[in-house]
């Protein structure tokens, strides 16, 4: 550039495509919740599943079209706090706290408590993902994603749909699912970043004929398989954990230390 030439101002505006995929993620989060309030359960929880869908999207977009902004960073932080913390939490409190409350005040304040702690745990999760998203490891994810402890709250409510009366037993283990993947979207748990897998790279045949049957599992009963997809993804971490704590009491065996374990 000529030293006499004006510097040319910045671009004003967004990137279109990533921006729009993002809105796709806030309107099926809104869509969910107005289902909830309607009482149509299954279809806000097939709404959850398609912001999932366009939240995946949009950001592998934005990277293969180079156009990543900190305005779209932002805009998706906010849709994915719609679409993955209040839509499971209000589902979930449309969904039983009503019903639960019949077995008395005490449970009715129960249910919606916990429904508030999964809205509040997400905060939390896309808030501490923010602040360490420049210095975290990119393989790995610091507690539960917050799509994924949607996925369990959403499927699990889409499963129970259609109970017509699930009963107090019903109810709670409802609202401590809900309760227990807000808890792990907060813990210090690790799990593997899906979001760093090169789809350019060369797989072995065998593993393409997982993407396949996994489609049709899904097919076959869509609520209790992604219920059972997501809670073993959601479970690998703790189970993990204990697995490593086990072992390190094994190998320390009784007496090491001149006391006994």
């Amino acid at each position: 550039m000529n030293d006499g030439q004006a510097a040319k101002p910045p671009r004003r505006g967004v990137y279109l495509l990533p921006n729009l995929l993002t809105t796709g993620c806030l309107f099926a989060g809104f869509y969910a919740i107005v289902a909830a309030i309607d009482s149509n359960f299954e279809r806000a929880g097939m709404a959850v599943f398609a912001a999932m869908l366009f939240d995946g999207l949009d950001g592998r977009v934005a990277r293969w079209t180079g156009t990543e902004s900190s305005f779209g960073k932002e805009y998706d932080s906010l849709a994915d706090m719609v679409a993955f913390g209040l839509a499971p939490a209000i589902v979930t409190y449309q969904w039983g706290h009503e019903r639960i409350a019949e077995y008395g005040q005490a449970w009715g304040r129960l249910g919606w408590l916990a429904a508030f702690f999964y809205a509040a745990t997400a905060a939390l999760r896309l808030a501490r993902f923010n602040a360490r998203t420049a210095s975290q490891d990119k393989r790995f994810f610091e507690g539960l994603p917050s799509p994924s402890a949607a996925a369990i709250a959403a499927a699990f409510i889409w499963f129970a749909s259609d109970w017509q009366t699930p009963g107090l037993t019903g109810l709670i283990v409802a609202f401590a699912i809900t309760a227990s993947a807000g808890a792990l979207m907060v813990s210090r748990f690790g799990y593997p970043s899906l979001k760093q897998f090169d789809m350019d790279r060369r797989v072995r045949f065998a593993y393409f004929i997982i993407v396949p049957l996994f489609f049709v599992l899904i097919a076959l009963d869509p609520p209790t398989m992604l219920l059972a997809m997501f809670s073993t993804y959601a479970l690998s971490a703790p189970a993990l954990w204990v697995a490593r704590r086990v072992r390190r009491l094994l190998r320390r065996g009784p007496g090491r230390d001149g006391r006994r374990s």
